[in-house]
């Protein structure tokens, strides 16, 4: 399906603030960025550059007062998400290279102090995907979606003592418990259709049985209708802009709508 997504934020500052913002998708094996349009207004220089995990950054130094900053992009993009129940977890040493650092117990992602708990949710499932389906499953069902619960200190830890959150600390607890199984995952930003309310949204990936999997425990059923625009090993990777000053967001909009006449 072919969908068209819409970011806009309106920034205000009283002084010349360096930012690096993280609002453009990627072409890439799951989506095709068919057309694309950032605007900032005023218009400031902005230099470009890919991270070390592929996104696409902008870095700039926002005007004092109102500043506009935005993308909207049209991307071909599957309406199903593919799942493999059964798929088995792929041997730690036949793991891409760029896939273990996912492994690794991050800010957000304590995995390392994990360990009793995965094992005790993902009790009886097959390892690998079987596992981490357990998870999302789990987080599903057992973890309040509420506003308001955490912020920006907020790690998988302190949600499952909360028993509530939202969509990126869901995504924590799923990367944290999925590490702590040995199983590479990482975390994405970007847009879902029909997500409601709508608003950027999180999930997470896993790496079982020899490719990226997605996993949204926001979510009852898979839903496909998405696209990423960052992917990293937690929150702090995968923020829509890093500002180095005081800056204040009065405005921010979102929407993703389909295509008319594509598949």
């Amino acid at each position: 399906m072919r969908l068209e997504a819409k970011c806009q934020m309106t920034l205000t500052t009283n002084q010349p603030i360096p930012l690096v913002a993280m609002l453009r998708p990627r072409s890439g094996a799951g989506q095709w960025v068919v057309s694309e349009t950032y605007n900032v207004e005023p218009f400031v220089p902005i230099v470009e550059y890919t991270d070390t995990f592929g996104n696409l950054c902008q870095r700039l130094v926002t005007p004092s007062g109102s500043f506009r900053i935005g993308v909207t992009a049209q991307v071909e993009t599957p309406d199903q998400i593919a799942v493999a129940p059964g798929a088995s977890s792929t041997p730690l040493a036949q793991l891409p290279e760029d896939a273990l650092q996912f492994l690794l117990p991050s800010r957000y992602c304590p995995s390392d102090k994990l360990a009793d708990k995965a094992r005790e949710i993902a009790a009886g499932a097959s390892v690998g995907y079987d596992q981490v389906e357990a998870i999302r499953h789990y987080i599903h069902t057992q973890i309040k979606y509420k506003y308001g619960v955490s912020n920006s200190s907020t790690d998988a830890l302190d949600t499952l003592k909360a028993g509530a959150g939202v969509c990126r600390d869901f995504s924590h607890i799923g990367i944290s418990l999925s590490r702590a199984l040995q199983i590479p995952a990482r975390m994405v930003v970007g847009f879902l259709y029909r997500l409601d309310p709508m608003d950027m949204h999180a999930w997470f990936e896993a790496f079982v049985g020899g490719r990226w999997y997605c996993f949204d425990a926001t979510q009852a059923e898979p839903r496909g209708g998405r696209i990423a625009v960052a992917y990293g090993r937690d929150a702090a990777d995968v923020a829509l802009f890093n500002e180095y000053g005081p800056v204040e967001v009065k405005d921010m909009k979102v929407s993703v709508s389909a295509i008319s006449g594509t598949r």
